[in-house]
């Protein structure tokens, strides 16, 4: 197909595809002429998967390009691939970050924060370790609780450890289902983006029921009560 079609098919315009091609992000076609090249479905298929990083992932173009690398690289670990992937997608935190500490051991959150994600990590058994961009994600969110007078939050760590811990099985079960490096890539960000919505929506919704059992029959109780006796001195 010609670059026109290219585009017309993934909705990318000609100039930001011929930049992917400049950024390396995307391989150049087939010369037919000077002038003119030929380009296959699997530059269909990476320009939708550059698309979804940057679109749905929220990467940066030399994210992506770091991502596309790996994909490139055929001795890389179907697992270092997902996690290349999952890790661009996790805000970074540098020294000096709110709530970070100063000195040797300096870093994002508070070194008790990095500390309870070291031990939750330990004590759960999981493949990871604090420093990661996800740990130290984690560690700042403690240490922000802690800040506005929250701290109790980490006894509950568990409990959504529990939680995310099952999400992320049934996250990988799906992605399990592409076979394609590129497909298992692409599952991993847009189920990762849309998915934490999904979740977040969910968990509101989930809200709003357990608000209504703790706290909302109260009212209605109190009401019933009330109407019951001005019936009574009715009657």
């Amino acid at each position: 197909m010609r670059i026109g079609e290219l585009s017309r098919r993934t909705g990318v315009s000609v100039p930001t595809i011929k930049f992917y091609v400049r950024e390396g992000l995307l391989p150049a076609g087939r010369l037919t002429s000077p002038n003119q090249a030929a380009y296959e479905e699997t530059h269909v298929r990476r320009l939708r998967l550059i698309r979804a990083l940057i679109d749905v992932g929220g990467m940066s173009v030399a994210a992506v390009g770091e991502v596309i690398a790996a994909i490139d690289d055929p001795g890389r670990p179907v697992h270092e691939l997902l996690g290349e992937a999952a890790h661009r997608m996790v805000p970074r935190y540098g020294d000096g970050s709110p709530g970070g500490d100063e000195g040797e051991d300096a870093g994002p959150g508070s070194a008790e924060a990095r500390k309870r994600v070291g031990t939750l990590l330990d004590e759960r058994g999981w493949h990871g370790y604090p420093e990661s961009p996800a740990g130290q994600a984690l560690a700042v969110a403690l240490t922000a609780l802690e800040s506005v007078g929250h701290g109790r939050f980490a006894e509950v760590l568990d409990v959504y450890a529990d939680a995310a811990e099952r999400v992320a099985r049934v996250d990988l079960e799906y992605v399990a289902h592409h076979v394609a490096r590129e497909e298992l890539v692409e599952s991993v960000a847009v189920g990762t983006a849309l998915g934490d919505a999904v979740f977040a929506a969910l968990r509101r919704l989930a809200h709003t029921d357990a608000s209504y059992r703790l706290f909302g029959r109260e009212g209605e109780g109190e009401g019933e009560d009330e109407g019951e006796t001005e019936r009574a001195e009715g009657a």
